[in-house]
């Protein structure tokens, strides 16, 4: 597994990382036994989020629950979560009171003392950015969080977030897949008049997440779009598939692997977030933390996944 330091920390990271949205009706031995194939894998890095599960905090209190951890096990983990989906709506909240309302449930909930990174989950139009840094601040200082970032944020909302907290944003989790790659692909197709690739929808954030050391956290990195299915062994990619399968078998790894590896083999160094349940799956994908492809395969899993290089 490779792992790297992510910057404005002190965590050591796997670039695969484990999210945990689907554990809430799954018993104590299955939690465990998932999480143990993780980390026997080298991942290390679990991903929650307050909205996850029945109910407020559901599956961080189910893993809470399966797994008891002891002190020590909780300091070989990175666990991250987010806040600021409101349901019934949904809506957004990124007012002092939710933040800090919210890390408490977490950590009751988690049975922890601290989070090592906290995540804006989605932009909140209505943010007050003082807000959030005065919420960041306290939850600093009273130790309850060492680290925080966004998700789903374009460059813009980044900057205006900086420019009043304190502390860095140390990552963005965004959509990002083989087949759902507007984030690189319009880089690759721009300034080509007549195609809807070289259009700018997300203000460049890949280029700004490498320019201002912030790592990029792909989530659904096997779904073909928005939760319309997976893209592997699906007819709707048969020339997709074909090149993944024959990439497969080169490296001698599941096709899930070169899913992952199209991903880890950027250099923005990003992290790989994988929501399955399934042990198998998970060992799987930790096989595609550090498959070397190379440039033409990688530009070939490209173009067969729809997209054009000119």
């Amino acid at each position: 597994m490779k792992t790297f330091k992510m910057p404005g920390t002190e965590i050591t990271a796997p670039n695969v990382v484990l999210g945990l949205m689907r554990i809430q009706e799954k018993t104590d031995e299955e939690v465990r036994k998932l999480v143990r194939t993780a980390t026997d894998a080298g991942i290390t890095f679990l991903d929650h989020a307050d909205l996850y599960g029945s109910g407020r905090h559901g599956c961080e209190r189910r893993f809470a629950e399966a797994m008891r951890l002891t002190p020590s096990e909780r300091e070989r983990l990175v666990i991250q979560t987010k806040t600021g989906i409101m349901h019934p709506g949904p809506y957004f909240d990124f007012s002092y009171e939710h933040i800090v309302e919210s890390v408490d449930e977490s950590l009751a909930a988690l049975d922890t003392d601290y989070i090592d990174i906290l995540l804006l989950h989605r932009p909140d139009a209505l943010v007050e950015p003082e807000e959030v840094a005065r919420a960041f601040d306290d939850l600093a200082a009273a130790g309850k969080v060492r680290a925080f970032g966004v998700s789903n944020h374009t460059a813009r909302q980044m900057d205006l977030l900086r420019k009043y907290v304190a502390q860095p944003i140390v990552a963005n989790q965004v959509q990002l897949s083989i087949t759902h790659a507007p984030l690189i692909s319009q880089g690759i197709a721009a300034n080509m008049q007549g195609l809807d690739q070289s259009i700018a929808r997300d203000d460049g954030i890949v280029d700004y997440c490498r320019l201002h050391d912030i790592t990029l956290q792909a989530w659904s990195p096997f779904q073909a779009g928005f939760f319309d299915g997976p893209f592997l062994g699906s007819e709707r990619y048969p020339e997709l598939n074909a090149v993944i399968d024959r990439l497969a078998a080169k490296y001698d790894v599941p096709p899930i692997a070169i899913a992952v590896a199209w991903i880890t083999r950027h250099p923005a160094q990003m992290q790989v977030v994988i929501g399955t349940t399934n042990p198998e799956r998970v060992a799987a994908s930790a096989e595609g933390s550090d498959i070397p492809l190379t440039r033409p395969e990688w530009y070939e899993l490209v173009r067969a996944a729809g997209y054009t290089v000119p």
